[in-house]
């Protein structure tokens, strides 16, 4: 179970040693402020550099959050170097949603400058990208966003900047992805069951497959338990009898999915145990803090009886009523996720970077990290850079530039825009951005995301999967409530393991949550745990659940791990609108349409202003705050809509 593994970790290495001096120690009141002429030389520029090769902590790794949390406390920028560059566009944050805006920005026969800054080592955003070199043989995962999937069909915008970067989603889908892989090696999803939360150590097979009456015939269930269970998925029952349609929708927008199946179904405790974490993957709680509306939007078991017709209703959020509505849209996996998307928009942006034109070659090109940041480039990236203010130079309603500064390599420095677009998390704003009005701040600050955790773990093998038949694990009392088999993808070059004798990577995923509480009070509890926990404490939690699940099936920790990384996101999902906690407001009064409001020469973009946690969201509100700079500057009578 100790046994050591081998990993170019970011705080070990010495290779990025320079980068890891980048924060908290260059915020004034804080010590050890290093001046400019000694400052190291930032790690995107040394020979080597390539964060998608990093094991270890990852995600929101130390040095990419400290100097914004002291700022958040208090800490005054130290006193910057101006720069003699300046730009036509400045953009904070190179997620999907900064990289987009930088697009359409160009696209708009804006041909300027630009510079994009980023904290992290890496560009991205939550679309990061995981490289495990397996004996010898590079495997891919995502260390965030997953999947181009949206619970609605992408819009025009989003559509459209596809089609320029070259995915055609539906025949790319048909075209890479072997989605029904393991399930003709007669591998099925399972579940297991944790003897902390349910009395003993029970992995169960044919979850989806075969009846629950039948799945859970030997779990560690009491028998009220099983046949509670059953009776769920095949329940006709009416439990809001008496009540009109619009009665219905209306209690159940009122109450948990957690007190729908308590008081009305009347689960059994541990039925609602196994219950509990079903919805950890697509909201980041649990179903206690999940309207039982969205739920039934979602399909979820328990309202077949309420026949309920169909149709979205105000109190669903976007997203449940998206999903109910058109079913979502065209969805499609690449092997690092949507960090694809991320290289793609990258490699428009600054040619050169990487070889390649397609969508498909992208996947296996070897980015050249030293050159995003070139001084003779029309468009510059700056990793490693924290910015800590934006200010307009002179009075906001008539400044004609933006001074941005930022904190990287051990000095401050400033440069100055025409235009600013602040593409990073919405939350963080008000801390950088302190002449915005008073309710733009308060909206800002309100849009809390929910924490997350992205495990991979490099396997030398996956025999004990194979034998034990399982490509898929619920366990929803266990430290991580999902674990599966990486997704079976061939495109362009790249392959992915087919042989249960092949390396592959398993990925897990955790949401630290604290039923009992309310949405955005669990988000910040988790956010709290997630920046206390160690690596170490992640790399036993791993090793113990697998071997516990797993060693059945041959399962040896020791033998069979290779590597390990944990994407960790204090800061994940965007927030979207919960019927349990947010009053229902019209679209003017909503936290993030108040937030996003464009203010002088500095406009807002991310997936939080759009009030959504998918891809589509973020290039969407992209596009808004690049035509609202824009349009600004336009006569009254050309502006565009």
């Amino acid at each position: 179970m100790d046994r050591f593994i081998a990993r170019r970790d970011f705080l070990q290495g010495t290779l990025y040693a320079a980068a890891s001096t980048l924060s908290g120690p260059l915020l004034a009141g804080v010590a050890g402020v290093a001046g400019a002429a000694g400052a190291p030389t930032p790690g995107q520029d040394l020979a080597g550099y390539y964060p998608p090769s990093l094991t270890g902590l990852r995600g929101s790794h130390p040095g990419s959050f400290e100097a914004a949390h002291a700022l958040r406390d208090g800490a005054a920028p130290a006193a910057a170097v101006p720069e003699a560059d300046s730009y036509d566009l400045v953009i904070v944050g190179a997620g999907l949603s900064g990289l987009s805006a930088a697009h359409f920005y160009r696209s708009a026969a804006r041909p300027g400058r630009i510079l994009i800054l980023d904290n992290h080592d890496d560009f991205g955003g939550h679309a990061k990208r995981n490289e495990f070199a397996l004996h010898g043989d590079v495997q891919l995962v995502n260390g965030g966003t997953l999947d181009i999937d949206s619970p609605r069909p992408y819009g025009a915008v989003a559509t459209g900047l596809l089609r320029e970067l070259g995915v055609d989603v539906p025949q790319l889908s048909r075209k890479v992805e072997r989605r029904h892989y393991y399930e003709k090696l007669g591998m099925r999803r399972a579940a297991f069951f944790d003897a902390q939360t349910f009395g003993a150590d029970k992995l169960v097979t044919g979850l989806g497959e075969v009846p629950m009456r039948t799945l859970l015939r030997d779990a560690p269930l009491t028998a009220q338990a099983r046949e509670d269970l059953a009776r769920l998925e095949d329940t006709h029952t009416d439990y809001l009898a008496g009540l009109t349609a619009a009665q219905k929708k209306a209690h159940l927008a009122t109450i948990s999915y957690l007190s729908f199946l308590r008081e009305h179904v009347k689960l059994a405790p541990d039925a609602l145990a196994y219950c509990q974490t079903l919805t950890h993957g697509e909201w980041g709680v649990g179903i206690d803090a999940v309207s039982a509306l969205d739920l039934w939007g979602y399909g979820f078991p328990g309202f077949k009886g309420l026949r309920l017709p169909r149709g979205a209703t105000p109190l669903m959020s976007p997203t449940a009523a998206g999903y109910h509505e058109t079913g979502g849209s065209a969805r499609l996996h690449f092997p690092d996720g949507n960090a694809t998307l991320a290289r793609l928009l990258v490699r428009r942006l600054i040619p050169g970077v990487a070889t390649g034109t397609t969508a498909e070659d992208v996947v296996t090109a070897r980015f050249d990290y030293a050159r995003l940041d070139r001084p003779d480039a029309p468009v510059r990236l700056r990793l490693n850079s924290t910015v800590v203010r934006v200010r307009h130079v002179g009075d906001p309603a008539s400044a004609r530039e933006v001074e941005v500064t930022y904190l990287r390599a051990g000095r401050a420095g400033s440069v100055r825009a025409r235009h600013c677009v602040l593409a990073c998390w919405n939350m963080m704003i008000p801390y950088l951005c302190p002449e915005l009005p008073a309710a733009q701040r308060t909206a800002l600050h309100s849009l809390v995301k929910a924490p997350l955790v992205y495990a991979n773990v490099g396997l030398r093998h996956w025999r004990s999967f194979k034998s034990l038949a399982v490509r898929e694990v619920y366990a929803p009392g266990s430290y991580f409530s999902n674990l599966y088999l990486n997704p079976k993808v061939d495109i362009g070059r790249y392959r992915t393991s087919g042989n249960p004798d092949e390396p592959t990577i398993l990925r897990m995923e955790r949401t630290p949550c604290q039923p009992g509480l309310s949405e955005h009070d669990q988000n910040k509890a988790g956010r709290a745990e997630l920046l206390a926990t160690s690596f170490a404490t992640f790399e036993a939690k791993i090793r113990e659940q697998l071997l516990r699940t797993l060693g059945a099936g041959g399962f040896d920790p020791a033998a069979d791990i290779t590597a390990i990384t944990v994407n960790r996101w204090p800061h994940g999902y965007a927030p979207e609108f919960n019927s349990l906690f947010d009053p229902p407001l019209p679209p003017a009064q909503r936290p993030e349409v108040i937030g996003r409001a464009r203010f002088g020469r500095i406009s807002i973009a991310n997936a939080d202003a759009g009030a959504a946690a998918y891809t589509d969201a973020a290039i969407d509100q992209a596009h808004r705050a690049v035509q609202e700079l824009l349009s600004a500057e336009l006569p009254a009578a050309t502006a565009a809509p």
